[in-house]
């Protein structure tokens, strides 16, 4: 697995080699939807795209900051989101254990730079997590994040009966570094623009090629312009030449037979 951070440099450097001339990054990169797909805040990912560190987060409130994010964004087809009850039964949850650690992270965030006193035992119930659970979460003395919990414990069961709800398998989605997580959404742009360049006329083809073109006209020459035109047209006409070949081709093969 590559390192978090030169995983997301090599992937944004790969991506402004591929924009090529006339495109900016802010053309091919949409934060919403980037947002939308690795979890990330948009102010967040604009950071992470200008090469600036994260805010700290802690491990619980990310997790289930993104709980939340998932039941906005991933919809049922009729538009609507998925209820507690129906993700928590899902990996044999209660609704309230999984409405209550939401509904307590939400009204009481942990501090960007999070403490490392332990909560109360009561704190713990409420929440459905144990001592061994958080335990795990105290803050690392080199770098103040919170670590994950024990595979096993209370949290960590939530989390992969939650993804796989939503992904089909457990996946890390939840509890991903912010690195991490907008680097994978990333990969989807990194492969369209490799197919862009390995296939010229694949940026064309789509709508959004299309629309590309028409909005850039206004900046062209008029000599310049129709250069464009006429190369259009000898594509068409080159194409239309040769599907009549190939029906000649068909029918004279019906006839003989």
């Amino acid at each position: 697995m590559r390192e978090t951070r030169p995983a997301l440099a090599e992937t944004l450097s790969r991506i402004g080699s591929l924009i090529g001339d006339g495109r900016s990054r802010d053309d091919v990169l949409d934060v919403e939807q980037l947002s939308n797909e690795s979890g990330v805040p948009r102010d967040v990912v604009r950071m992470l795209l200008d090469g600036e560190e994260p805010p700290a987060e802690d491990i619980t409130d990310r997790i289930v900051r993104r709980i939340v994010h998932l039941r906005e964004t991933r919809l049922r087809p009729d538009g609507t989101r998925h209820s507690y009850d129906e993700i928590a039964a899902s990996y044999g949850a209660s609704r309230a254990s999984l409405s209550n650690l939401v509904n307590s992270r939400r009204k009481t965030p942990s501090p960007q730079t999070p403490s490392p006193q332990m909560p109360s035992r009561q704190a713990l119930s409420r929440q459905g997590l144990s001592e061994q659970v958080l335990s795990e979460q105290v803050p690392s003395q080199q770098t103040g994040e919170r670590r994950p919990a024990r595979s096993g414990g209370p949290l960590a069961s939530t989390q992969a009966g939650i993804e796989t709800f939503f992904f089909g398998q457990p996946n890390g989605w939840l509890s991903a570094e912010p690195q991490t997580s907008l680097d994978n959404a990333l990969q989807s742009v990194l492969h369209g623009l490799e197919r862009e360049a390995a296939d010229p006329m694949a940026r064309l083809r789509g709508t959004h090629g299309l629309r590309e073109l028409a909005a850039r006209a206004p900046q062209l020459a008029e000599e310049e312009l129709q250069l464009v035109t006429d190369w259009i047209d000898t594509i068409l006409q080159r194409r239309n030449a040769q599907r009549v070949r190939g029906s000649g081709s068909d029918s004279s093969h019906t006839e003989g037979h």
